[in-house]
């Protein structure tokens, strides 16, 4: 590896830990996501309003958690009370809207906050909402100072409330003035618009009655622990019959669903994700030094193994096996007078003088040995071996090679 690619590799690994150390260091941003789920403790999560509400009154309180159709059509679970509905927008298909205000029409109460009811709703009891927007040179902004208040007499000691933080806000701007009841307004801080809007209705359906409230973020954590906001969601609650059972809708929920995945854990949770990352660098370094400097193993080969003796005494073997020890005799006197022309470069078969003059020099034997040895193979060649006869060629060429050799070479 080269010293500009090691230098390089060591800046990009400073520049990722300095990056990681400032991501580390920075403020967890506010999570604004419009939750409105009772366990979630953002600004738009509804943990504060829940607790309070459900140990104020736990005997009457129950949580639905199927699609309100379903609830609605066992008759033997449901029985009369108030329905309470929470979110940024609840939406029902005809179906389930038909089955809502058939229950309400028997005397029961349906209470609905939302940012967004659907157009079949609304076209039921005759209302039409319209989001509040204001145009600055011909950019639409959203109003940050709005406040809340109650029509009743009785709770105007306690208002106005004002919203802290900026909201798109929804309004009825029609509304069915024969059947329908203002009980709250919203008032934008806007000269173009300084009257208020009307933002709680009450609308009598049957022997019931539906509440209708545009302003879900009034219900939410952010608005509830401001200042004096809570008394605001204690006067609405008082238009609740709480000595009846009250059904907290968890089904229309946009933060009911979370995955709940590992890999998602660790990625909502900020030290979790760097460490994650981090662990991924750290492998891809891990990688790329080890790679280079390691070199694959290379395996051991082992050299053949000189098998001649084995082979020969299988061979041996055989011929003992099957009884010829003539061919074996033969065979050994061969090899002998091989081994004499290969090593002592003389010709066994083509005496000339003083052969064995020549051949007990060189190989350190008696003349009278040497002569014996080759009289007794020329006999063996005009005869058939036995095994004794093989056992003294074998003795006498055994002797010849190596009674006079030094020890290391045996």
């Amino acid at each position: 590896m080269s010293r500009f690619y090691k230098v390089s590799l060591g800046v990009l690994f400073l520049l990722v830990a300095f990056l990681t150390y400032l991501e580390a260091i920075e403020p967890t941003p506010i999570n604004w996501y419009p939750s409105y789920a009772k366990e979630d403790k953002i600004p738009l999560g509804t943990y504060v309003f829940y607790e309070n509400w459900k140990d104020s009154n736990p005997e009457y309180f129950e949580e639905i958690n199927v699609p309100p159709f379903e609830f609605l059509s066992d008759s033997s679970k449901i029985k009369d009370g108030s329905y309470f509905f929470l979110n940024n927008h609840v939406i029902f298909d005809e179906d389930e809207l038909n089955k809502l205000l058939a229950w309400v029409e028997k005397g029961n109460t349906a209470f609905i906050a939302s940012d967004v009811f659907g157009e079949q709703f609304l076209d039921t009891l005759h209302l039409e909402t319209k989001p509040y927007s204001k145009k600055i040179q011909d950019k639409v902004t959203f109003i940050p100072k709005t406040e809340l208040d109650l029509v009743n007499q009785n709770f105007k000691q306690e208002g106005p409330f004002e919203v802290p933080h900026e909201f798109s806000s929804i309004y009825f701007n029609k509304i069915d003035t024969l059947k329908t009841t203002i009980l709250g307004t919203v008032k934008y801080n806007d000269d173009t618009l300084s009257e208020p809007q009307i933002n709680f209705i009450e609308t009598p359906f049957g022997k019931g009655k539906i509440f209708m409230h545009s302003t879900p973020e009034a219900f939410g954590n952010y608005f509830m622990l401001k200042h004096n906001n809570f008394k605001y969601v204690e006067n609405i609650l008082a238009y609740i019959d709480q000595n009846q059972p009250i059904y907290w809708d968890n089904y229309y929920k946009t933060g009911k669903a979370q995955p709940t995945n590992l890999l998602y854990v660790i990625m909502q949770n900020k030290p979790l994700k760097w460490a994650y990352y981090l662990m991924i660098l750290a492998s891809l370094l891990f990688i790329i030094f080890e790679g280079k400097r390691k070199q694959r193993a290379i395996p051991i080969v082992e050299p053949l193994k000189n098998q001649s003796y084995e082979y020969t005494q299988t061979i041996a073997d055989l011929y003992l096996e099957q009884k010829k020890i003539d061919e074996l005799t033969q065979k050994r006197i061969q090899y002998f007078k091989e081994y004499i022309r290969t090593e002592i470069k003389l010709e066994p078969d083509k005496k000339q003088d003083q052969f064995y003059t020549i051949l007990a020099d060189k190989t350190g034997n008696t003349i009278e040995f040497v002569e014996e040895l080759f009289k007794n193979m020329e006999i063996l060649s005009t005869k058939k071996a036995t095994a004794q006869d093989f056992e003294n060629i074998s003795r006498g060429i055994y002797k010849f090679k190596y009674a006079n050799a030094p020890k290391e070479k045996i």
